[in-house]
């Protein structure tokens, strides 16, 4: 899509002879920040958070997974009125279940409750005693086994591999090989900074984290591929310049386009 249509709306733009010219949005603009110059510091910073990161993450296990891979039960419960997670969490506490993933909807009326193992039978039974003035029911229960986890497990893993795969073809074919290389390289970089802020948050990776991180691939690609080409075309155009040079000026002239992709995207997420 992003391809395609927004080429032919472009192109269709401009067959008017009234646009002349397309003015792109810039928050800030002639920035001669080093980055380059800056890249030593910041390989330290990123390795010293990928450590302690993927340090945590080692050392949760299998904590560090929802139920969809570890095997266990979903429940989902209704209730007729608006409930405080913090209540829900109370209760589940005095059976020994508080630490469990609970997940509230939007409506704050419906709760999805997993565990690795079935409790469904005690956490009904404490709700219809922790919250007997409030109407509720249980709406849908699901057990998932150890082999259909794995099974997941392994599908999401290959996902990411083959995602690796195509990227590295593309960005090969659209430029060189060494660029498919070095932009592999920074996508895993994001990878395992995202990975720990996971498990240093006590964050489950469930399917649904499993799309959010294939989603960062395609903005950091994406992001990195748009840096690329800069690159390319200032080559030609700065031929006497250094690499170090070429490669500072198409960050800083790429800088505003990423900050503004990369809070566009925030504020779609937080909403």
């Amino acid at each position: 899509t992003a391809i395609v249509v927004t080429r032919l709306i472009f192109e269709w733009m401009t067959k008017d002879s009234s646009i002349q010219k397309l003015h792109m949005l810039y928050w800030i603009k002639g920035t001669r920040i080093d980055f380059i110059g800056m890249r030593r510091i910041t390989y330290a910073l990123s390795l010293i958070v990928i450590c302690i990161g993927m340090a945590v993450f080692f050392m949760r296990g299998k904590n560090n997974f929802g139920v969809e891979f570890t095997g266990g039960v979903v429940q989902q419960f209704r209730f007729e009125q608006k409930i405080n997670t913090d209540r829900v969490r109370k209760a589940l506490d005095e059976i020994g279940l508080g630490n469990i993933m609970i997940q509230q909807f939007e409506n704050e009326r419906d709760f999805i409750i997993r565990t690795q193992k079935d409790y469904s039978r005690q956490i009904e039974e404490k709700f219809r005693q922790a919250f007997a003035q409030e109407k509720f029911e249980m709406v849908n229960i699901e057990k998932i086994g150890p082999i259909v986890g794995k099974e997941l497990a392994e599908k999401a893993i290959w996902a990411v591999l083959l995602a690796f795969v195509g990227m590295c073809i593309y960005v090969g074919f659209r430029f060189e090989f060494r660029f498919a290389v070095t932009a592999i390289i920074a996508v895993i970089h994001d990878i395992c900074i995202v990975i720990g802020a996971i498990a240093v948050t006590r964050t489950e990776i469930s399917l649904t984290v499993i799309a959010a991180i294939l989603a960062i691939i395609g903005y950091s690609i994406n992001d990195t591929i748009v840096v690329f080409d800069r690159i390319r075309e200032n080559g030609k155009l700065m031929k006497k310049a250094t690499f170090t040079e070429i490669a500072n000026t198409s960050i800083n002239q790429t800088l505003s386009r990423t900050l503004l992709t990369g809070v566009s995207t925030l504020l779609v997420l937080s909403s």
